[in-house]
């Protein structure tokens, strides 16, 4: 009698204890997962690398806090080395497999456009972190982005040669999305500027050495410029393959250009490069700000980290997830409230800029984002036109 009371009353204490772990262990252990494909490894790694870190050192400070709205962020890492096509074999995985509620990136246009289909038929939110105006134009209903787009640095960088009387120009671009997206935009916002393009070429993005490609545009007569439109190693190339033939003409670059590791590889041939980029590259020089002590914050926090110097990649990716985080934290983990409140985010300063989303621009930024930057004794430093 007594062993049969002893067993009904631990009978009864188990199940007492099952049940209140029933209510109290998905609230614990609630979480979003989020997936992220980024080009941790290979030509766009001075894109993604930064941004892997970035988004590593963010996810910790916003789970230390509590998560948001008391879940905690799991961050799913898919490493694309930037190829389209294990992009889009992540971006089924990390939608059909493991559910995630978003997807931030990929690093590159080309890899993006891949997948932007595939999330709109899904119904997954992407932020990606690439610059293609085609990633967002025509809008769709869930494909957001963080980069300034390439139409914009484009006019930058027209803006700049207008106001140095520059005309005449060669445009050399990688034969990847990035590349060929900048190529149409330099093309068609040509005229509008009064540039003529003497020469328009395409290089393979793997190419380890352009001096022929080189030669073959410095023996066109009257050429006063030559734009590099490119995110993969031969940024870096084009300028020593200038430089070694003792050809002083003005090189301008993309975007693409703004991480330190491509001056870094160039060396002496960086110098005077000319390109558009976010203001947080050179963050210590501007005039005190909320903006400037939000930036300066960033960059302290990521390079005591990492014993690196920050990149504008590395803050794409911050910014996605801030502005995800934002989200969910306003209207709560329901994708569609949260697909609405990025589009009707406005006022956000984040690391490109101050972000504006409507309902016609799921990029966000204008052409404020953009300031032009050159390298002066290996580093970068803001430009002025003389």
């Amino acid at each position: 009698m007594k062993n049969w009371l002893k067993d009904k009353f631990l009978y009864h204490l188990l199940l007492a204890v099952f049940l209140i772990c029933q209510v109290a262990v998905p609230a614990l252990a609630s979480e979003i997962k989020i997936g992220v494909i980024l080009a941790e490894t290979g030509p766009a790694s001075f894109l993604g690398g930064p941004g892997v870190k970035s988004l590593q050192m963010l996810v910790e400070t916003l789970n230390k806090k509590g998560g948001v709205q008391g879940s905690e962020i799991k961050l799913i890492f898919k490493d694309s080395g930037a190829s389209p096509e294990k992009a889009i074999s992540f971006a089924k995985q990390l939608i059909e497999e493991d559910r995630v509620f978003a997807i931030i990136g990929p690093s590159t246009s080309g890899e993006t456009l891949k997948i932007k289909e595939l999330c709109e038929q899904a119904g997954t939110i992407l932020i990606s972190c690439a610059s293609a105006e085609l990633i967002v134009n025509p809008v769709g209903r869930y494909v957001f982005k963080t980069a300034p787009n390439d139409s914009l640095a484009a006019r930058r960088i027209y803006a700049t040669m207008k106001a140095k009387g520059i005309s005449k120009i060669a445009v050399l671009s990688g034969n990847d999305g990035f590349g060929n997206a900048g190529k149409a935009q330099l093309t068609q916002l040509a005229p509008e500027y009064g540039i003529k393009l003497l020469a328009s070429e395409v290089y393979d993005k793997d190419a380890k050495d352009l001096s022929a490609l080189v030669a073959k545009i410095k023996a066109i007569e009257g050429l006063q410029a030559v734009v590099n439109w490119s995110i993969v190693p031969a940024q870096s190339i084009i300028a020593k393959n200038i430089r070694q033939t003792g050809w002083d003409i003005p090189l301008y670059q993309s975007h693409g250009f703004a991480n330190i590791k491509y001056v870094q590889v160039a060396g002496a041939a960086a110098e005077g490069i000319i390109f558009p980029a976010s203001r947080l590259i050179i963050a210590e020089s501007l005039a005190d700000s909320p903006q400037k002590e939000f930036l300066m914050g960033y960059k302290k926090e990521f390079e005591s980290r990492f014993k690196e110097e920050i990149s504008t990649f590395g803050g794409h990716a911050y910014d996605a997830l801030m502005i995800l985080a934002k989200a969910i934290e306003k209207v709560g983990a329901d994708k569609e409230k949260v697909r609405d409140a990025i589009e009707n985010m406005t006022g956000y300063f984040g690391t490109a800029g101050e972000f504006n989303f409507s309902a016609k621009d799921h990029s966000g930024l204008d052409i404020n984002a953009f300031t032009m930057i050159t390298v002066k004794d290996g580093r970068f430093v803001e430009y002025q036109v003389q």
